[in-house]
């Protein structure tokens, strides 16, 4: 009866996946398999939040160990003489210790601790979860522990039931009171089990069944390609529109809140939590397959989710990399921002800016024929790659072309080239925005536009590889255009310069002289695409100490401008990520220098330090500030 009743509310929450939009998740079932393996078996994702990590460790390993008690109490159900085998019995009885040191650890950090991530979770859900684990737990050392007073003999194989019947002892005043005892607990413990069993699929920890199969059909693509508008022609705008595996996604939140740790918009005080958005998601979608009036009708883009929250969005995609179970949060809110943005639901300077994408091609409002203005200032000619082979077609990007303050960089980059004698040309007046920002705010017809000119411009070039100095660029020539034709190797520029200076082609003498810096890794050049070493090696050969910040790398915290939110208003924000980063850099103590790798970065940061006042204790330097050739 409790098998079916739990097999009841669990059909009745899934049954909404039958009817979800396909998603293609059957590719290569063994190295899936073996990715789910290590990432469970080891703990990979959730060893990064150590004490959490080591007690829900502790809580599987032994959960695994007890599922032979489950399986011991139902056998002697039927062979009542039936007492289990001595070789499992005494690791029964340490994972049941193992267990409940792990369950007052989880208390200790929820109720004492009180991580500020549990912030917005179902604290009720986890503490009843907590007490019937308990529950199954000593119900089950109490019945072996009257066992042992019954039978008169303590057993070598069951030392904690033997140390709670030495206590008990004292307290039974006959064999039979015992044996009455025994058999309280033992179906005490069959109903905890049961008890457990039926409440589980209305709980978060739901992920106990769902977590599995959420991990091994996680998306195999590059992390920076969102899904193509050919495989979803429109963006849903009802929870039942969803893909079946976005809903598999919603049930397997544990609202464990490390999305939520290293959100930027949330550190900003902005109205995203990515951990509530997924709970409001799955509330509704829960709602919806219990029948609640009305609950498939509620659109989702501000309706279930705020217009506010999904535009806070700066898809800098850690809280994707955080989850253990692999959830996507990021896909999920481009798709509501697709409905808002099919609506006109955006601020007006938003809705200026994709005006003037469309009309010019780049978010400044500048015609195409300035698109190579800043080559002027060069002391010698920068080839049309359209014209001419080169060994290199430089994609500069909107930032670097137009910006006055990074102008100058481009130009940095330019010079260092042409000494090192590399045969670079641009795509002059036919370059426009690569629309990776775009995508991200929900203009997929107008990133198609944007990408159709654009490749085919580059398509018209003779070059052997392509190279930008723009992280956003990189990720969209990289991850996304090959699915629309596109065929060339593309690298960033630290990764080009690391080469020549590695080949001898680029000569340059150490600058730094141990001058203390640190490094910040862009979103879209580390998380997204992987890309960390080649600046650190620049500044280490140049002659820097370098120091990274607590949050380096995968870890990197976002600058806030990523998903267009360069082109939004933050007044409403506590601290602005900018800010809260260069605080982190001053942090660590007589660092002179913040060194960036993207154009956005310089005009991000370069604000954030004049805003804290802070002019007179860190620079913000673009990578190649750094070199003094020979």
């Amino acid at each position: 009866m409790a098998a079916g009743a739990a097999a009841w509310r669990a059909s009745i929450r899934l049954r909404p996946l039958l009817s979800g939009r396909p998603s293609l998740r059957k590719d290569v079932p063994v190295r899936r398999a073996g990715f789910l393996l290590r990432e469970i078996g080891l703990h990979r994702r959730l060893l990064r939040f150590r004490l959490s990590g080591i007690i829900h460790a502790a809580i599987l390993v032994a959960f695994v160990i007890l599922l032979s008690g489950i399986l011991q109490a139902y056998s002697k159900a039927f062979f009542p003489d039936f007492r289990g085998w001595d070789a499992i019995a005494v690791v029964q009885d340490l994972a049941a210790i193992l267990m409940l040191s792990a369950i007052g650890l989880a208390l200790y950090n929820r109720l004492v601790l009180r991580p500020a991530r549990f912030k917005g979770s179902n604290k009720r859900d986890a503490l009843v979860i907590l007490g019937m684990i308990s529950l199954i737990v000593l119900t089950m050392e109490l019945e072996f522990a009257f066992h042992i007073i019954a039978d008169g003999q303590n057993s070598p194989y069951r030392p904690v039931a033997g140390l709670l019947a030495t206590g008990l002892t004292p307290l039974m005043p006959s064999v039979s009171a015992a044996q009455i005892a025994e058999q309280v607990f033992y179906w005490a413990h069959i109903a905890s089990i049961l008890g457990f069993l039926v409440y589980l699929p209305g709980s978060k920890h739901f992920h106990m069944v769902v977590g599995f199969p959420n991990v091994y059909l996680r998306s195999r693509e590059p992390r920076g390609r969102l899904p193509t508008s050919g495989a979803e022609p429109a963006p849903p705008t009802r929870i039942t529109e969803l893909p079946w595996k976005g809903m598999l996604d919603l049930y397997s939140c544990t609202e464990c809140g490390r999305c939520q740790s290293v959100c930027p918009a949330y550190a900003a005080g902005l109205p995203l939590s990515p951990k509530t958005l997924i709970m409001d998601l799955r509330n509704n979608l829960v709602d919806t397959a219990l029948g609640t009036p009305a609950a498939a009708t509620i659109p989702l883009a501000g309706g279930v989710i705020s217009a506010e929250t999904l535009w806070a969005c700066t898809t800098c995609m850690a809280c994707m990399q955080e989850c253990p179970l692999h959830i996507e949060h990021v896909p999920r809110i481009v798709d509501m921002r697709r409905a808002l943005v099919d609506e006109g639901e955006m601020s007006p300077l938003l809705q200026a800016t994709l005006v003037n994408f469309q009309k010019y091609g780049n978010s400044f409002k500048k015609p195409a024929r300035q698109r190579p203005a800043w080559t002027k200032e060069l002391p010698f000619q920068v080839p049309d790659a359209r014209d001419e082979p080169v060994e290199y077609l430089w994609y500069v990007g909107d930032y670097a072309s137009f910006h006055p303050l990074v102008a100058e960089r481009t130009r940095n980059v330019a010079k260092l080239l042409h000494q090192a004698g590399v045969s670079f040309g641009i795509l002059y007046d036919r370059e426009k925005n690569s629309g990776n920002d775009v995508r991200r705010i929900g203009e997929e017809g107008l990133f198609q536009d944007l990408a159709e000119e654009n490749i085919a411009a580059i398509n018209e070039c003779d070059a052997q590889r392509i190279f930008t100095t723009d992280p956003h660029t990189l990720n969209t020539l990289v991850n996304e255009y090959p699915a629309l034709g596109l065929r060339k190797d593309v690298v960033h520029h630290t990764q080009l310069l690391h080469e020549l200076m590695r080949d001898g082609r680029l000569r340059f003498r150490p600058t730094g002289t141990g001058q203390r810096v640190t490094y910040h890794d862009p979103c879209y050049l580390g998380r997204y695409n992987g890309r960390y070493d080649a600046p650190r090696a620049i500044i280490r050969d140049l002659g820097f100490d370098l120091h990274d910040m607590p949050r380096c790398r995968e870890k990197s915290f976002c600058c806030g401008a990523g998903g267009g939110r360069i082109f939004m208003e933050d007044e409403s924000t506590l601290e602005r990520p900018s800010e809260n980063r260069i605080r982190e850099a001053l942090a660590l103590g007589d660092i002179s220098l913040f060194v960036v790798a993207c154009p956005k970065d310089i005009v991000m940061y370069t604000a954030a330090i004049e805003n804290i006042n802070a002019s007179d204790k860190i620079k913000v330097k673009e990578i190649s500030d750094l070199f003094a050739v020979v």
